[in-house]
């Protein structure tokens, strides 16, 4: 299982203090003292895991959609107020829990055409505030006459989100983009002529889950 890159100082950490306490006490003191620390570490590498999903090794239809992470999808069609970019937008909303995936994936191809980042609040990422008010990425993906726009969005417990793309950089669909630390949600934004493909509730696999779909080209 691949690590993502952000997690090795979160694993490695703890296991310090368990190494100063294996080498300083008795066997059955280091048994309860060094277990948090290992708990501790191996919840870390099971958080920043990184699976191979079916894009990686085999290209997405150019009408689909994916998913851009694991999670539970919480809107899924018209949009929340207040949420959406300015024009008339469909939206898919995706809730990540502290134990999915937390590696985030381009919904759609494209070159990315517009970035930003703004500072927020860190509301629990269920609550429909935290779409407008928490910390956020927010990336513009263009092919053709084809526009997305999707959001990073941090929680109550996700304090950095991780964008590792940028303005002029082409994505492929469901390609790794960045990574939110700790329970988030991402947003992606669609326009009238997607056919949205999931519903309210739904679980959904980042690189795998169609989530909507453009009308064929003719």
């Amino acid at each position: 299982m691949r690590i993502d890159r952000a997690g090795w100082p979160f694993i490695t950490g703890p296991l310090v203090p368990a190494a100063l306490a294996a080498g300083a006490g008795r066997p059955r003191a280091v048994r309860w003292v060094t277990l948090p620390f290992l708990a501790l570490s191996a919840y870390m590498a099971l958080f920043f895991r990184d699976p191979d999903r079916r894009c990686d090794s085999t290209t997405p239809p150019d009408d689909d959609v994916l998913s851009p992470a694991d999670g539970v999808v919480m809107v899924a069609g018209e949009p929340q107020p207040g949420v959406a970019p300015e024009g008339d937008w469909q939206q898919v909303s995706v809730f990540l829990s502290v134990v999915d995936v937390h590696v985030n994936r381009s919904p759609y191809r494209g070159e990315v055409v517009e970035s930003s980042y703004r500072r927020g609040s860190f509301l629990a990422a269920y609550r429909k505030e935290s779409a407008h008010r928490n910390e956020r990425s927010e990336l513009w993906l263009r092919d053709g006459d084809r526009t997305v726009v999707f959001r990073q969005i941090v929680g109550v417990l996700a304090r950095r989100i991780v964008t590792r793309t940028g303005p002029g950089q082409r994505l492929a669909t469901g390609e790794r983009m960045g990574l939110m630390k700790f329970g988030s949600r991402m947003d992606v934004f669609l326009p009238p002529e997607c056919t949205i493909t999931v519903t309210k509730g739904q679980r959904v696999r980042g690189g795998e889950t169609v989530i909507a779909r453009w009308p064929a080209a003719t």
